[in-house]
């Protein structure tokens, strides 16, 4: 009998069959696609050559992330690389605003009157970093806090409204991009703790940047899984799960899953009923037969590149996709240009180019357009130097990927009390009403983003269990 099976071979799945295998348990992973990786893949989606990330691109969780940095995934071929600017916000003067590792930079690009403000929002964290990001990405239950004091007063500052936070800020530059922040996770700008999310990645960014994954996001998914075989745990594809009886005998199973396909595999009935899911995202990914023409010199080095012209219209059109179930007109754009500083991604001289807008949850339209028309607003020109695109909408998203259920990248709504309670109120997230069941997907704390924390806590759940059977 085996001491733990993990059904789900996405970073969480993976890091908590690593935490477990480093601790002398004996572990499977069983996964229904073919290859492993979740929402950490890599795929020539476009044209041979072109190699795109389906779903995460950017990583500065990962790179901050306290499971992974324990772990010797550079062994296993995991490289980060960093672009010259972790992230820049392009306005439609020609300017922009920019997320640097320089904390002195990020504020300088907000203008005069909103440089100090800003170094006195961040500056108080970042001695203190390491400790803060492992204290909020863990739990009461699976690590008490190392530094309560610096955790308190990070709560203090960001479980308001982001905008609350913003509006220590006179000018617009630096609220559309702490505006922009928020957006990450599909958050309205009013929401409980949405400045915590902002400030999060901004703190991330200084600490550590905003890296790629030299080769794409796949590397990551590699990298623990020939850590995991070197521990003596299984993987296994092309295995579907529907019930618990399509699984081998073990002391404890734990789920890289949503709720819902937890519940229905294990017969929890209507255990997870009031989970709630986000909206969907629609997303194209480009084959470019050159950079991207961005007007503001500061986003064609930078590897994140955040589209929306103010918070006002940010904000419009985080509400349309999440509290008026419809498409945006403007929609507020993530993009992504790994190939700024990877060569591998695609031929010489070309590019791949990654960017997405928020829709309403399962929505079956084409956002196409939309996207470009506003990309041409900040980069024009952009439309000639598409080669080939990839578009995939909720319901290829969620054809993809199960977890993402209507096209919800973040495995469930990050808004109200769900931002910090997922995916039940509950002292212990990570346990089900049956003790040898667990689950450990982003429908847990410490939420979507790859950076396997979810897993890593998870496993401490899990591990305490079995040492006390």
């Amino acid at each position: 009998m085996l001491d733990a099976v993990v059904v789900g071979a996405g970073p969480n799945g993976l890091t908590a069959a690593v935490e477990l295998a480093r601790r002398g348990f004996s572990v499977a992973v069983f996964e229904a696609r073919d290859t492993v990786g979740g929402g950490a893949r890599t795929e020539e989606l476009t044209l041979p050559g072109f190699r795109h990330d389906p779903c995460a691109a950017a990583h500065p969780l990962g790179v901050n992330s306290p499971a992974f940095r324990a772990l010797p995934l550079e062994r296993y071929g995991l490289e980060w690389l960093h672009p010259e600017l972790p992230m820049a916000h392009p306005f439609t003067d020609g300017s922009a605003a920019v997320l640097s590792r320089s904390v002195a930079e990020t504020a300088a690009s907000f203008g005069p009157r909103d440089a100090g403000a800003y170094r006195r929002l961040v500056e108080p964290f970042l001695p203190k970093w390491d400790t803060l990001v492992r204290d909020f990405m863990s739990l009461p239950s699976t690590a008490l806090p190392r530094d309560p004091v610096t955790l308190a007063r990070f709560g203090l500052a960001g479980l308001p409204p982001s905008t609350w936070l913003t509006s220590r800020f006179r000018d617009e530059r630096a609220k559309t991009l702490f505006a922009g922040l928020v957006g990450h996770v599909m958050a309205p700008l009013s929401g409980f703790a949405t400045g915590a999310i902002g400030l999060v990645f901004a703190l991330a960014a200084h600490a550590r940047g905003w890296p790629v994954a030299r080769g794409g996001s796949q590397s990551i998914s590699d990298a623990l899984a020939a850590y995991l075989k070197d521990l003596g745990g299984e993987i296994h594809t092309d295995y579907e799960v529907k019930r618990l009886d399509d699984l081998p005998p073990a002391r404890a199973y734990v789920f890289d899953t949503s709720p819902t396909a937890l519940a229905k595999i294990a017969g929890f009935g209507d255990h997870y009923a009031n989970y709630r899911y986000g909206p969907g995202v629609f997303k194209v990914d480009y084959a470019l037969d050159g950079p991207v023409p961005w007007t503001a010199k500061e986003a064609r080095t930078a590897g994140t590149v955040q589209i929306g012209a103010d918070s006002r219209e940010i904000n419009t059109a985080l509400r349309a996709a999440s509290r008026e179930n419809r498409a945006p007109d403007r929609p507020f754009m993530i993009t992504v240009q790994p190939s700024v500083v990877d060569p591998t991604r695609a031929p010489a001289g070309k590019h791949v180019f990654w960017a997405y807008g928020h829709v309403p949850s399962g929505w079956t339209g084409d956002l196409t357009d939309a996207l470009e028309r506003q990309l041409e607003r900040f980069a024009p020109g952009f439309r000639d130097r598409v080669l080939a695109r990839a578009t995939a909408g909720p319901p290829e998203l969620a054809a993809r990927n199960a977890n993402y259920v209507g096209g919800d990248i973040g495995s469930g709504a990050v808004s109200g009390l769900q931002i910090l309670l997922r995916p039940k109120l509950s002292l212990s997230p990570y346990g089900t009403p049956h003790p040898a069941v667990f689950i450990c997907s982003s429908s847990t704390p410490p939420g979507p983003g790859v950076h396997g924390m979810s897993g890593h806590n998870a496993a401490k759940a899990v591990w305490r269990r079995l040492r006390q059977a």
